[in-house]
């Protein structure tokens, strides 16, 4: 961090908007891309402000390589060089929280192998989905810590099931106390990204997830400004309140076109996806967070056939309105990227992610969560030297 990371920073960004007609010629498949903003001049808050940009975020940790949401994606993400961890949010029965992409563990962790827990098998509607398998919320810690993880999706990452049973679901707490480790190890913050999953429907549990959030955030120095995380949901009521408790910076996590929050749902909000991506719509959510999270659709749409077609406005209004744009998510496999980039007919098998990066990295992002933290930094390092 400092002022290495800032110089850094200041390079990148000028290697990066002098090089983003070329990425962008390199991705032949994208056109009309819009005047690319410095992102330098939008990370002018708080600690953020010393990341190299394009941010590297590792999703879910490294999770190309190594069950999700365990200590062990975590610090794969961490030694592979990615600038911030994401965690998810999820809370036990009891009132702890862990880190799970969802509350729904049927897929992740081996409680389906543990006869005593056979009985808790239900079926809820969560977020108007309806679902039935094993959730957090009616296990307590304790319960929980008996479970492994595993893979969540074994045909298409059939090499990290090697790793199934080999770690614990971990708490938030325990996270931190990691990343307290490493940061003194390497002499630096550690970088979090950490969402709450589902906090409507947790909060009509009496689970509220923001109240237990901020305290631990306070617990470890993590509530300021300046503190090495970002907070982020999907729920945009979820970061006003994250906002009156801690003044750690947010991030409205936004879903694809029509799309609703659920908390707009259940207010009767008529906004949707397409309201807040509006300069207006921005410019409120810039009144309470400092970034958005758009998945990457709202950045270039597809057409029919799956092939980017022409950047939207999205990020040069977002920095108009003071907003970083922290997308989602790119991963190395055939099955998640843009047709343009896929090779073969193996959807298991990797396409040209690096293709693909130069081309969403071109419209001026100041980051991307990406499964595979390796690739993503060699793509970056690919773009911003060039």
């Amino acid at each position: 961090m400092g002022t290495q990371g800032s110089d850094e920073q200041g390079r990148a960004t000028r290697r990066a908007v002098l090089g983003a007609a070329a990425a962008l010629g390199a991705a032949s498949a994208v056109a009309g891309l819009p005047a690319v903003a410095r992102a330098d001049e939008r990370h002018d808050q708080g600690g953020f402000k010393g990341l190299p940009v394009p941010t590297i975020i590792g999703h879910r940790g490294a999770s190309g390589y190594r069950p999700e949401h365990t200590l062990g994606s975590y610090q794969l993400a961490l030694d592979m060089g990615v600038h911030v961890v994401e965690q998810d949010l999820v809370p036990t029965k009891d009132g702890h929280l862990v880190c799970r992409h969802e509350n729904d563990i049927t897929g992740t962790t081996d409680v389906s192998a543990h006869p005593e827990f056979a009985g808790r098998k239900t079926t809820k509607t969560i977020d108007g989905v309806k679902l039935t398998g094993w959730f957090t919320e009616d296990f307590t810690l304790a319960e929980l810590k008996t479970l492994r993880a595993k893979e969540r999706i074994p045909g298409t990452r059939q090499h990290n099931t090697l790793y199934d049973g080999r770690w614990e679901v971990p708490t938030l707490e325990e996270v931190f106390q990691w990343a307290d480790r490493e940061g003194r190890k390497r002499g630096k913050p550690v970088w979090l990204h950490i969402e709450t999953k589902h906090p409507t429907y947790f909060r009509d549990l009496g689970l509220g997830l923001e109240e237990p959030l901020a305290k631990l955030l306070r617990k470890y120095g993590r509530q300021r400004r300046t503190a090495p995380n970002f907070l982020q949901s999907f729920e945009p009521s979820s970061i006003e309140r994250l906002a009156r408790l801690v003044d750690a910076p947010g991030v409205v996590l936004l879903s694809g076109a029509g799309s609703k929050p659920w908390d707009f749902v259940v207010s009767g909000d008529p906004r949707t996806t397409d309201d807040l991506v509006k300069p207006e719509g921005l410019k409120w959510i810039a009144s309470y967070a400092q970034g958005i999270g758009p998945t990457l659709d709202l950045i270039i749409p597809k057409d029919a056939s799956g092939k980017l077609t022409q950047p939207t406005t999205l990020v040069r209004d977002a920095h108009k309105a003071g907003l970083i744009l922290h997308p989602y998510t790119l991963r190395n496999e055939n099955a998640f990227l843009p047709a343009d980039f896929r090779k073969g007919t193996d959807p298991n098998a990797y396409g040209d992610a690096f293709g693909a990066f130069q081309a969403y990295f071109a419209t001026g992002i100041d980051g991307i969560f990406s499964d595979n933290g390796d690739t993503a930094l060699l793509a970056r390092a690919d773009f911003v030297n060039r």
